[in-house]
Parts: C-alpha cells; structure tokens; sequence
C-alpha cells in the first residue's frame, strides 16, 4: 500500500506545482495514473464526475452511464482510500447534457455521426475540469487516457519535478504524442485540445503498455486490475439507434440504389451512417449505405464496396496543436480504428482544410474526426463534412 500524504494543500510557491487534480472512473487505467503520480511525490486529489444518464431508461443499474455508474464510484473510493488521497464527487450533469449529448443529437439530426468521446474531452474532463483544478489552487490535471505530451515527457522521462505554471518557465508549444502503446493509443480522441489545456495536462500511463498497466494494478493491490473495458458510448444503454429513436423523430424516405430505382423505405436519414452494412432491411444483400441525398430524403446504397471509397474530404473547425504552414504531408486518421493514410493537407477557406490522400479511403463519414499526424506528434485535426 502507498503511503497517505499529508502535506496540506498550500496555494503559493513549488508545492502548489506538486498538486494534481486526477479524473477518476474507477477503472484500471485512471487507478493505475493516480497510484504512480503518488509514487513519484505529488500530492494527488481523486476526482470522480457524475455525467448526465437517460431519465427514460429507467432506475437501478440498467439506466446508468457506464462512464459514472454506482459501482464505477465505489471503485473510485476504493481506490483513492487505498491510495490514501481526498476524493471527491463532481456533479456535471447539466454541464454533460449541454456539451456532449445536445451535440451528438443535433449533429445526427443533420445526418453526420458525431463522436461523442472527442467533444467531452475538450468540453467536459479537460475544459470543466481544469477550470475546477484551478478554483481548487491546483494547476494540473492528470487521466488515464493512453496519450503523451512534450510537458509529461520532460516530467515521466525526467526529474520528476513540474514546473511551476508560469510563462517565464513553461515552453512556448506542447505536443501532444501517441502512447508507447500503439494498439491503445487514444490521442485521435484529444485532438480538439487547446496549447492552454495541453500546458495543464499529464498522462501517467501513456509510456505503459495496457498490460503494463494491469501489472503495476497488482503490484500495487489495487480492486481494479481485472476491470473490463467499456467500448460502446457511455449514455445510451443499449446501441446507439435505440437512444436515437427515443429523441429524434422518423421521416420516412425512399432507399435507392446508385441508378435511382427506389428499393424500399427507410425512416430517417439520421439513423444510417456511411458504410453501415447491417441494420437496412433488405433482402438479396449485403448493401452498404453510399450516400444521402438530404434535398429528396433518399438513402443511397450499393452492393459494390468500391462505391465507398474516395480520394479526398473537406474537414471543418480545425485546431492545430501549432501553427502550421499549408499544404503540409501528413498521416491521416479517419476513424479511431482506420489505419494511418498519407495524405496532403491544403488550406481550403476560414478553419477548413482540404485532404488529398495517395490512395482511396473506404467511408469517409461526415461528423467523424480527420486527425492529423507526423511520426508520434499528433499535428491537429478537424471534423469531416
């Protein structure tokens, strides 16, 4: 067991660049990033969030989000006690419900399939929360997000010491790098963070791999080590169709194939994404879903895979993690699970670029993130028209 720090929280001078704030889920990997910031001599407060859940799935464990559900906190607990740190519970409901899951709805209702995970990020645990660190006199956070940046090298790699947060002191850009675990690295998910955010943020695990992870759990008797991962998004119970229906209505539309003969109905546009196989009704298949034509409300499919590929995209809302200087060559990933594509990168109006890759990519998806690379140094990204 660690031993329990009892420092008291100081607001002024190097103790309070010792002070780190750590989102807390009850699972391994945050667990395990609390327990080595404690290791190494910081004075670490456990912080678990309560987001917004479907008032409409009903009570007890089935309407929870699996993100904060009941046995999720007592984890927490568990740990932070075992650990010996102050842990507290933070009420963002109405914060998440705004953020995240108004977003996700009115981007589905235009027809994109949005990520969810990417604007809680840069809105909720790393926006949120570092405006809540900072009124607690603490200037850093840290998550158990599989990620790197420039600040957490010089720190995990280093000394071990943070700087004290001041302009004089602190480097002039942060980079924000993939995980030592390539296979786990969820930089394409932080990709909207800002230079301010990436000054404030520590990753602890990113230099571990995910079984790393688990042994330093039981090395360090922690009740989490053997914890499963959750993959579906947190707030709706059941898939994602399911939670769309209870919110958005119907409207029905002809299914079409790419010469414009009506094939059957479906009954929203919005309830379909790019590439999606299963889940269309109609019989002598596959078919996978082309296209949208939101003017005449038709669905567009096709039993030729090659009709999803395309050459190139328009990506909006851009953020860079530096300023760049366009065109650029880069890797590029269009889904959290697609394979890095060399493409180049060109300026194309006010926060838009556009992306030629080398070779065609299958189901380009608007509403998801492009995410831009070069080697381990995650460049920027924006969202996909």
């Amino acid at each position: 067991m660690l031993k329990k720090d009892n420092r008291k929280i100081k607001t002024e001078g190097s103790e309070r660049s010792r002070r780190i704030v750590v989102a807390m889920s009850g699972g391994v990997d945050s667990s395990v990033a609390v327990a080595l910031l404690k290791k190494q001599g910081y004075f670490v407060v456990g912080v678990f969030m309560k987001f917004w859940k479907d008032p409409s799935a009903g009570s007890g464990q089935a309407g929870e989000n699996r993100c904060c559900s009941i046995e999720s906190e007592k984890l927490a607990r568990l740990v932070a006690k075992k650990i010996g740190i102050p842990f507290y519970v933070i009420n963002v409901e109405k914060e998440f419900k705004k953020k995240v899951v108004d977003y996700f709805l009115k981007e589905y209702k235009k027809g994109a399939t949005p990520n969810p995970c990417v604007v809680c990020n840069k809105e909720i645990k790393f926006g949120f929360l570092i405006d809540k660190a900072l009124k607690m006199g603490v200037d850093y956070i840290a998550t158990g997000h599989y990620a790197k940046t420039s600040l957490g090298n010089q720190i995990f790699l280093g000394k071990g010491i943070l700087p004290l947060h001041s302009k004089n002191l602190l480097p002039r850009s942060f980079k924000l790098l993939k995980s030592v675990d390539k296979n786990k690295d969820q930089s394409y998910f932080l990709w909207q963070l800002n230079q301010k955010q990436l000054s404030r943020v520590l990753f602890p695990v990113g230099n571990y791999t995910k079984s790393e992870v688990r042994a330093l759990a039981r090395k360090f008797n922690l009740p989490v080590a053997e914890t499963k991962e959750s993959q579906e998004i947190c707030f709706a119970q059941n898939s994602t169709n399911e939670f769309l229906k209870k919110y958005l209505k119907t409207k029905p539309g002809n299914i079409i194939d790419k010469n414009r003969k009506i094939l059957g109905e479906h009954q929203g546009l919005h309830f379909y994404t790019i590439g999606q196989r299963k889940g269309i009704g109609l019989s002598g298949g596959p078919y996978f879903v082309v296209d949208k034509d939101f003017k005449k409300n038709n669905l567009i499919i096709s039993k030729n895979e090659k009709d999803l590929e395309s050459q190139e995209l328009i990506a909006k809302n851009i953020n860079w993690s530096a300023p760049q200087k366009l065109p650029i060559s880069a890797e590029v990933k269009i889904r959290y699970k697609s394979n890095f594509a060399k493409a180049k990168i060109f300026k194309a109006g006010a926060r838009k670029i556009k992306v030629v890759f080398q070779k065609p990519q299958k189901a380009i998806t608007p509403g998801q993130s492009a995410v831009f690379y070069k080697g381990d140094n995650l460049l920027g990204g924006g969202v996909i028209e």
